[in-house]
Parts: C-alpha cells; sequence; structure tokens
C-alpha cells in the first residue's frame, strides 16, 4: 500500500489546486482553491477558454463579479470529479471588512446555488483576521460553512474555535519558511524534520487543544514543502496536499502511521483560552511569525487577484 493509501486511513485527503483535470488520479475527497492557484490554472492553454467564456458570457459584469463567476465556475468543475467539499476564497483585499466579506460570501453562494450546487458542498474561504473570523461567525449562523484560512497560531485557532468556524486550515510550509529564513546558517534540517517541524508542532498544538475541549472545527493542515511534513501529521482531521505532493505519496511505499491522536489530546493537560478583540489583537501582535506570515499571505493574495483582474480585462 502506497502513502497516500496509508494516508487516507487516518486522515481525509483533500487536494490544493485549480487543476481540476489532474484530481481524479488521486481521488481526493475535497479540493481547495485560492487566487494564487486559479491564476495559475487559468495561464494553462487548457483552462484559458473557460476565462474567456466566463468574460463573454457577462459582458454588463464589474470585475468583481466576472472574477467571483470564474472561481465558481472552477469550483464546480472541482465538484464534478471529487464527492465532497470546495473551498473558494474571499477577496483577500476584504481581509479587513467584516461586513463586504459577508455580502461577497453570499454572492459566492448565490452563484453556487444557481449552479444547482448545494450549499453544504461549499466552504468559503477567509483569511484569520479578526474581521474574518467575525464575517465567519456571521455566515455560519445564516447556514454557510466557512474554512478559515492564513492560520499561523493557536491564538488564531482558538477566536475560530469561539467562532464555530466549519473548519480551520492552519498552515505548515510558511511557518517552517519563517523559522528557517530566521535560523539562517544555525538551521539544522535533519533535527527539526518530521515531528520536530515548526509548522508541524504547531498545528500539532492547534489539534490537541481542539480535541481536548470538544471544539467541533475541523482541522485541516496546509501549506506543505514535503512528503515529511505531511506524514508527521497523519491523524489529523484533514490534510489539503499540492498535486506533486500527492504523486510523490503515491510513489512511496514507507510506511505512515498515527501521528495525532483524539484519544491522547483529551487527556493532555492544557488551559482553556478565551480572546475578545483586544486580546485577540494582542496575543496575535507576540507572535511576530504569526504577524509576519498573515499580511504577507494577504499581500500575496490581493496580488495574485489584480493579476487575474488584468487577464479579464485583456479579455
Amino acid at each position: 500500500m502506497n502513502q497516500l493509501e496509508q494516508l487516507k486511513q487516518y486522515t481525509t485527503v483533500v487536494a490544493d489546486t485549480g487543476n481540476f483535470q489532474q484530481l481524479a488520479q488521486f481521488r481526493p475527497r475535497d479540493a481547495t482553491t485560492n487566487p494564487s492557484l486559479i491564476l495559475k490554472a487559468v495561464q494553462q492553454p487548457a483552462y484559458q477558454p473557460l476565462l474567456a467564456e466566463t468574460v463573454q458570457r457577462f459582458p454588463q459584469a464589474d470585475l468583481a463579479e466576472v472574477i467571483d463567476r470564474l472561481l465558481v465556475r472552477f469550483g464546480c468543475e472541482i465538484l464534478s470529479v471529487v464527492p465532497g467539499r470546495v473551498s473558494t476564497e474571499v477577496d483577500a483585499r476584504l481581509s479587513f471588512d467584516t461586513a463586504a466579506t459577508v455580502v461577497r460570501a453570499e454572492r459566492l453562494i448565490e452563484l453556487y446555488q444557481a449552479a444547482g450546487v448545494h450549499i453544504d458542498r461549499v466552504l468559503i474561504k477567509i483569511a484569520a483576521t479578526w474581521e474574518g473570523i467575525e464575517a465567519a461567525r456571521q455566515l455560519e449562523l445564516r447556514g454557510i460553512h466557512t474554512n478559515l484560512t492564513l492560520l499561523f497560531s493557536k491564538v488564531q485557532a482558538i477566536a475560530c474555535g469561539q467562532a464555530k468556524v466549519q473548519l480551520i486550515s492552519p498552515f505548515v510550509g510558511r511557518i517552517y519558511d519563517w523559522y528557517k529564513k530566521q535560523a539562517g546558517a544555525q538551521w539544522d534540517e535533519a533535527a527539526m524534520a518530521g515531528a520536530n517541524d515548526p509548522g508541524v508542532r504547531s498545528v500539532r498544538a492547534i489539534y490537541d487543544y481542539y480535541k481536548h475541549f470538544g471544539i467541533a472545527t475541523e482541522v485541516m493542515g496546509a501549506s506543505f514543502r514535503n512528503t515529511g511534513q505531511i506524514v508527521a501529521l497523519a491523524g489529523c482531521d484533514l490534510l489539503t496536499i499540492a498535486p506533486e505532493l500527492l504523486e510523490q505519496l503515491s510513489q512511496s511505499t514507507a510506511p505512515v502511521a498515527r501521528a495525532l491522536d483524539a484519544q491522547q489530546a483529551r487527556h493532555a493537560e492544557l488551559q482553556a483560552v478565551h480572546y475578545d478583540e483586544a486580546g485577540f489583537r494582542y496575543a496575535l501582535n507576540e507572535d511576530a511569525m504569526a504577524t509576519e506570515k498573515l499580511a504577507e499571505g494577504i499581500r500575496a493574495f490581493a496580488v495574485d487577484t489584480a493579476k487575474l483582474e488584468q487577464l479579464i480585462r485583456a479579455h
């Protein structure tokens, strides 16, 4: 049995891609997209007609609406391949605007429903800022399920749990990147691999906290740099994995053992924490890595959304 099949015994495998033509071979349950992945996809010849067709069908629509329609078109194509859910992201430039995030999320859901997709098959991806988490809280109360992304700290995860969001995507690779860069020449790759990887440790801490306190929010590890990080999180509720790493897992027969265990987490000695807005902002500010990576992630997604707008204008 290859590593991918072994992993599926412990964890729900999700594909992290906009490239729906690649999905079937890995048989993931769900799929996640983001502006960068959609931008990457529409620049490939296979997907350019889809972009052109979306633009031509809605000549009166503004840029924001065309992007939403394009995202939903990709989402619908993905849902024709995967049996579960697709995550579709709200414009990152709205990350500090609760009301605008709610409006865009509701429009995405309306577009999916108009295409015949049931609301439970869509997760609206929102950056885990205080404003984003508050938007997600409001959306969940309306029956719209959310996936809180750009999540780099237990602080953000706890606030998401309080908001009763459906799912969080704590990042692994970008945390690893930050610590490796900080350490410079002192970085010891072997010593910081597997269970000792700082990104892996972050997700494990979040998972243990949720399971210990019976928080229903699903934990989906994201942003992987290598298969070692993935294997070290076997047992996590879900893991969203890029196609090239899914390919590597499918080519290896090395053993995969459960690494995260809900039963063990229930017996851990942990302190419950509650954040109001001021407490959240201060605690996040105290975490230099999470503060920097959250800001950087929002900027990067905003840049790629702007590039997507340029492509649309060119049509």
